[in-house]
């Protein structure tokens, strides 16, 4: 009996977890008027038993994900392995329409920022939206190899 109702409880958490419940779970803090999200950058890898860097492009793409109203990017700082500022992107603030978006891209030869680089970008709206996604895509091919993966950005502050 005990497991038996065990049972029970574990499918009705799982299916508040998974949205089963009639209608898509949606969280509140999910809107918001303005953040800043940090976004890991790889200009390189290592790879092979000499630890050789695999260079990397890179790029950060935001996606406002709200489809009524716009969201303006007020900075998107590029910051090496050790914290220090590389390079400011966003020279004057930039606004992207309901479901527009935006890149940037670091090129593959760009060493400057090392295996542990970042992002911080900040962005704010006049009302609450739907959070946007901020993330990075890095690509590096060589001798016919290939390597890709994407890294999601991380909100640090509201």
């Amino acid at each position: 009996m005990k497991i038996y109702k065990h049972r029970i409880g574990l499918a009705v958490v799982l299916a508040l977890l998974l949205g089963l419940t009639g209608g898509p779970v949606r969280a509140q803090d999910e809107r918001s008027k303005g953040e800043t999200v940090y976004v890991s950058i790889y200009s390189h890898v290592y790879s092979g038993p000499k630890n050789q860097p695999f260079q990397l492009t890179a790029m950060l793409i935001a996606r406002n994900t709200d489809p009524q109203h716009p969201i303006t990017i007020t900075m998107a700082d590029y910051s090496d392995t050790k914290g220090q500022l590389v390079e400011q992107y966003v020279k004057k603030p930039l606004t992207l329409k309901p479901l527009e978006a935006a890149y940037l891209s670091i090129k593959e030869y760009d060493e400057r920022g090392g295996a542990g680089a970042n992002f911080i970008v900040k962005w704010q709206s006049d009302v609450k939206v739907n959070q946007p996604i901020i993330e990075s895509v890095m690509l590096g091919t060589r001798s016919g190899q290939g390597i890709s993966f994407v890294c999601p950005g991380k909100v640090i502050t509201e």
